[in-house]
């Protein structure tokens, strides 16, 4: 009978969980809420909680979490107030650092996912932690993968924590400044994860299966406000800068420069949806400097974009085609090739106009444009980079998107017709189901140039499979060799490819093993009408452990034609012969310890043939943090190169070291060194940072570059001769009119 008792109440539970319907009802208010993280108004004393019962998303999906999560809103004319209570079983937080936009893995925090436009593609993302420490970003995509989420969008808002025995509250104020929406709408998509070190689970309010992503916008609750929103606060913000700087090219041999110079952003809101971004006279001296890597592949390699004035809505303009077929890649805007060197150079910006958002909840629009200044010594005109995009929404969560590009010299000084315009028309189509069992693309690009090049096409397709326990991915791509998309990011052009894929996933319902992945990955490249010029097999294990370290292991074999010379090796050696090929067999592996502990530690080996020789190597990081005020890492990458057609062994090494240091949650420094074999530099870049008002900052900047010598010659390897040194002290300040 007892038995039977049971049986029926946990039925009657699952039924109630079932039948909960995920809407949070939001009053709209007049008393003022003050933001302390005591909950003391009468609205949060009188609102009923609606976001509870959070379900675990990790160690397993399918249970309530353990310690309990309360969220409640209300909202006025100017701002979304959100209070919060994360009950726990104690206080030992784990709090790597007060520096705001941290990363959620690891440590303590909440997360919200506001999709004000209800498209399950695009979303806000606000966050805290027990020491009201603020991050804030952005999710495109529909939150299907990892290349959707970035936290380098900033904005004003407002938020306070306070620690009890037993949970930590917290207390938002997100102005509807900030947000983008349409006004005759009353509901709202939303979504909040929490991650909690205590009980080692992560949980979210609207369950997600474990084969998804945490932010995946497929899994959403409803924002129910009592009322339409009738203000959005401030229309028009205005962010100028004043910079000074000092610079010294010493390999150059110039002479110094101090230059002192004026600039600014600002963002208008055209309608609740649409918003206008102006810049004049950019400057991005702020933004950290790019790591760098160890490049053996042939091919460029792209990095993120990180500047302020790009970011919002970055998926309009950025996520057209694939990541290595893009048509449009902002970093191109500012740098500029010198035709008398072939080396990238920086290329100052008169300024740009940027129109952005949503019409209407089906359409969403794209307008850039900005002017590069003329660099005579380099050889290059002034240059106008146009950019417009449209996408339209298509049944729960698909949309089709069209692109034009056009890079166009004004008044060009040299005499080559085919730098005088470059442009790019494209169709998408991104797929995202309902159900999330679907998701992928499908893309139909061509570059028009003056020169008229034939085959100037690009295609791709990708499609996803995506079950609880299998994953089944097709991809192929075509890219013309008459392909010339030059704002673009093209790896490589005239090529045909294919790449399937293919998990198989278990879940173990206790021990030490979380989760393991068996996979299967195969690439293979043609150049139309010639044959098989590269092919990558891989095959092996994944596995996640119940204590948040992961392991992979990997075989695999590659096959590579050489057309031209190449030196596999990265080190300026003998390379190898052109029209030759290889064939190769190696292992892998790649260790990540729990990162919530003090120390924490990541390698990677390899070892095993390659191209006609065999390679060892290994690479990854160690950390150790002083809660909470920051941490100290190394990052390596090391490469032994054992080739018999060269008289010696080759080495590559990269070393950085990196101190991350907050010591407060408005005064933050960084500095990291970075030594580099592969291009003989080694570089320091200290940035301290002062956030005196929300949004507002002044940077100092510290970096110098020096001339690191080759490993393979001891005669030059110690000499750290200085090539350059630049100083740049910066005030921005974010001004609500």
């Amino acid at each position: 009978m007892k038995k039977l008792t049971l049986l029926l109440l946990l039925c009657a539970h699952f039924v109630a969980q079932t039948q909960q319907s995920l809407d949070i009802d939001i009053p709209k208010i007049s008393e003022e809420i003050i933001l302390d993280g005591s909950l003391e108004e009468s609205v949060w004393k009188s609102a009923s909680v609606y976001a509870k019962d959070f379900q675990q998303y990790f160690p397993t999906d399918s249970v309530i979490a353990e310690d309990n999560t309360t969220i409640r809103m209300a909202f006025d004319d100017e701002n979304l107030y959100v209070a919060i209570e994360c009950f726990t079983r104690g206080s030992d937080f784990v709090i790597p650092t007060l520096k705001r936009d941290y990363r959620a893995g690891g440590n303590d925090n909440i997360t919200l996912l506001i999709d004000p436009f209800s498209d399950g593609a695009n979303a806000f993302m606000f966050g805290t932690n027990p020491a009201g420490v603020q991050r804030e970003g952005l999710i495109s995509r529909g939150g299907t993968d990892i290349q959707g989420f970035t936290t380098s969008w900033d904005n004003k808002w407002k938020c306070k924590t306070k620690v009890y025995d037993n949970k930590y509250v917290a207390e938002m104020a997100i102005p509807f400044s900030t947000l983008r929406f349409n006004k005759n709408v009353k509901q709202w998509k939303f979504n909040s994860y929490r991650f909690d070190m205590q009980a080692n689970e992560r949980s979210t309010w609207a369950p997600i299966p474990r084969n998804q992503w945490i932010f995946n916008l497929g899994y959403m609750g409803n924002m129910n406000f009592q009322e339409e929103i009738t203000s959005t606060g401030s229309k028009v913000s205005i962010i100028p800068y004043a910079i000074t700087s000092y610079e010294k090219d010493i390999e150059a041999g110039t002479d110094s420069n101090v230059d002192y110079n004026l600039g600014g952003d600002a963002k208008i809101a055209i309608t609740s949806g649409l918003n206008l971004d102006l810049t004049a006279n950019p400057d991005f001296s702020q933004v950290e400097v790019d790591r760098q890597v160890t490049n053996l592949s042939r091919f460029e390699i792209s990095f993120p974009e990180r500047r302020q004035f790009f970011l919002e809505n970055a998926d309009l303009f950025g996520s057209f085609g694939f990541q290595n077929i893009n048509p449009f890649f902002t970093r191109r805007i500012g740098i500029a090739v010198d035709t008398t060197t072939d080396t990238n150079i920086q290329n100052a910006i008169y300024g740009g106009v940027r129109l952005s958002g949503k019409i209407n909840s089906n359409w969403r629009l794209g307008l850039l444009s900005m002017m590069t200044k003329k660099e005579e010594n380099a050889g290059q005109p002034d240059l106008n980079y146009t950019v417009a995009t449209v996408q339209r929404k298509i049944g729960e969560r698909s949309n089709i998107g069209a692109i034009i590009v056009n890079r166009q010299s004004i008044n060009p000084s040299n005499d080559d017709i085919t730098e005088k315009y470059n442009r790019v028309v494209g169709l998408d189509y991104n797929l995202a189901t309902k159900s999330n069992l679907w998701s992928g693309k499908t893309f139909v690009h061509k570059s028009i140039s003056v020169d008229n090049k034939s085959d100037a096409i690009a295609h791709g397709f990708d499609l996803s499979f995506n079950k609880r326990r299998f994953l089944a991915t097709w991809q192929h791509e075509y890219v013309g060799d008459g392909y010339d998309a030059q704002v673009g990011f093209i790896r490589r052009t005239d090529y045909y490819k294919i790449g399937p894929e293919f998990r198989y996933f278990f879940y173990p319902s206790s021990g030490i093993i979380n989760r393991t992945n068996l996979f299967m990955e195969y690439r293979q490249f043609w150049i139309p009408g010639t044959g098989k010029t590269d092919q990558d097999f891989a095959t092996g294990v994944s596995l996640e452990f119940s204590n948040n370290s992961r392991l992979n292991f990997e075989l695999g074999r590659k096959y590579i034609f050489l057309f031209d010379e190449f030196d596999p090796t990265g080190t300026d050696s003998t390379p190898l012969p052109e029209d030759s090929e290889y064939s190769y067999h190696f292992m892998k592996a790649n260790y990540n310890s729990d990162n919530s502990k003090p120390l924490s530690v990541r390698f990677g080996p390899y070892v095993g043939q390659y191209f006609n020789g065999m390679r060892y190597g290994a690479r990854g990081s160690i950390n150790y943090r002083v809660e909470p005020y920051g941490s100290v890492s190394l990052n390596y990458n090391y490469n032994l190169f054992d080739m018999p057609y060269l008289d010696e062994k080759k080495s590559t090494i990269l070393l950085g070291p990196r101190f991350d240091f907050s010591f407060t949650k408005s005064v933050f420094l960084t500095a990291f060194f970075q030594y580099n074999s592969q291009s003989q530099n080694t570089n320091i870049n200290t940035r301290l940072q002062w956030r005196f008002a929300p949004a507002s900052d002044f940077f100092l900047v510290y970096s110098d570059n020096y001339f690191s010598g080759n490993p393979g010659d001891p005669s030059d390897r110690f000499a750290f001769d200085l090539r350059n040194r630049s100083i740049v002290a910066k005030v921005t300040y974010w001004l609500n009119m």
